[in-house]
């Protein structure tokens, strides 16, 4: 293949710009260089407003229309305008002084704007455009797109919990038959798990430092000594949008923000992740063993060459892009935080990968959600283990048994199950051997595996 051919999904160096191009189309225009542009422009232009409503005497507030404009700028914020930004970037070889430039040359036409153009980046370092920029891409990736498909697999799962929370299964511990419990409750568990998770997500205070080049206003003191450039600083960076940012003010720093936050977003979304790859494995083991079926999709072939299977790829796809996720998030977690002085640049090419991170994650989300829909509980399989695991009852048997001061209750059920098939008739004949009360027998004798499964369906209904 030539290189001089034109770029296309089809070769894309990473999948999430090819085969999964349209999956991610809503994360790809904030997590983008477009969308880190995009951002920059919007600081950019905060800032410039900010500093003329500071009423200092060479620089007066701006008219009505001055501001519509440049907020214009941002709210039209398009391909076109990234790629003419890019362009000057070949020239300056600075991405952020690309941005200056830019907005600069959006004054020409405009006297009063023009007049101010020194104003733009005014005592700014360009990470004091940078970390904020990139606190404002994790803001919408997270609030417009990661949480709301993380939400979206929540809702599912607890759908799901409510509708079989009344079905009994067959537990299994470290691969042997264990108490049962119901599809319901297991599903509820994994509901409650991530909603802890997301709630961790959602809290992470995400951070901003306008305080230049290492962290102490030096350039902007040294303009108006006697001003509270904190206080400004404080103001731009928390002022909801579009005046302000919408962030939190981060008071201290060297030259770059020192990313502790972006360290406990990511490790927050690797711990959603890891509860899903648990699931998604459960998920996987319980289509092995018979418990869900999957609904056939016409056309779609599980094997090449073997045309019964309908593979449950849904579930292996989320648990690959799960992990591929987790060592990114990790790696930026681990990372980031880690800066040598005052700063070196081994976190901006990094941060450049925040997208893809994240686009894994969501990526395995919608994998997950599309599984999830492919399911259809199979009733006959899970009775049918259920009935031919009357062991479990052992349990219970030799509970009622040390309730009533039977000596050796364990030893005995031990005895009776341990490494042995074990039959309804089997059990019933030691109920009838006991010294309990009749009541009791009649209540144990009664009892089968799909009836003990405890709180279970009752926590399920209350997730």
């Amino acid at each position: 293949m030539s290189s001089s051919n034109p770029f296309s999904t089809i070769n894309a160096l990473s999948p999430l710009d090819g085969r999964y191009a349209a999956k991610l189309s809503h994360l790809r225009p904030l997590m983008s260089e477009q969308g880190y542009m995009h951002r920059r422009v919007q600081v950019e232009v905060a800032w410039f407003i900010a500093l003329s409503d500071a009423k200092f005497a060479e620089f007066k507030p701006l008219s009505p229309g001055a501001r519509t404009y440049l907020l214009g700028l941002v709210k039209n914020f398009s391909e076109t305008d990234a790629a003419a930004i890019k362009e000057i970037e070949k020239t300056t070889n600075h991405d952020v002084k690309a941005v200056e430039y830019w907005i600069k040359s959006k004054f020409e036409a405009r006297p009063e704007l023009k007049g101010a153009s020194e104003f733009v980046h005014f005592a700014c370092t360009s990470e004091d455009i940078n970390n904020t920029s990139h606190a404002l891409q994790l803001k919408s990736g997270r609030d417009l797109v990661v949480l709301p498909a993380l939400d979206k697999v929540i809702t599912q799962l607890r759908d799901m919990a409510h509708v079989y929370a009344d079905q009994p299964m067959l537990s299994r511990t470290h691969g042997q038959t264990a108490s049962p419990t119901t599809v319901g409750k297991e599903l509820a568990n994994v509901v409650v798990r991530l909603a802890a998770a997301r709630e961790k997500i959602a809290a992470v205070k995400l951070m901003g430092k306008m305080n230049g080049a290492v962290g102490n206003f030096n350039a902007h003191l040294s303009a108006w000594p006697d001003f509270d450039w904190e206080a400004f600083s404080r103001n731009v960076i928390e002022t909801p949008e579009p005046l302000g940012l919408g962030l939190t003010f981060q008071p201290y720093s060297i030259q770059i923000e020192p990313h502790d936050y972006m360290a406990e977003l990511f490790d927050a979304v690797a711990r959603a992740n890891t509860i899903l790859i648990d699931l998604a494995r459960d998920i996987w083991g319980y289509v092995s063993v018979g418990y869900f079926k999957q609904r056939l999709k016409e056309g779609e072939i599980g094997s090449s060459t073997m045309p019964h299977k309908v593979n449950p790829i849904d579930f292996e796809n989320a648990e690959g892009n799960l992990g591929l996720a987790n060592a990114l998030l990790r790696h930026l977690s681990e990372k980031l935080p880690i800066s040598r002085w005052q700063r070196d640049l081994t976190d901006s090419t990094v941060l450049r990968n925040m997208g893809v991170a994240l686009g894994y994650a969501v990526l395995a989300y919608n994998s997950l959600g599309t599984g999830l829909n492919k399911l259809e509980l199979n009733r006959e399989a899970l009775d049918g283990d259920l009935d031919s695991s009357w062991e479990v009852l052992a349990e219970p048997i030799q509970t009622v048994m040390r309730r009533y001061g039977v000596q050796g209750a364990y030893e005995k059920l031990k005895e009776v199950t341990r490494g042995k098939t074990v039959k309804a008739e089997d059990l019933h004949a030691l109920i009838r051997s006991l010294e309990i009360p009749e009541a009791e027998k009649e209540r144990l004798l009664k009892m089968t595996p799909g009836s003990y499964t405890g709180k279970a369906a009752e926590l399920a209904k209350r997730v």
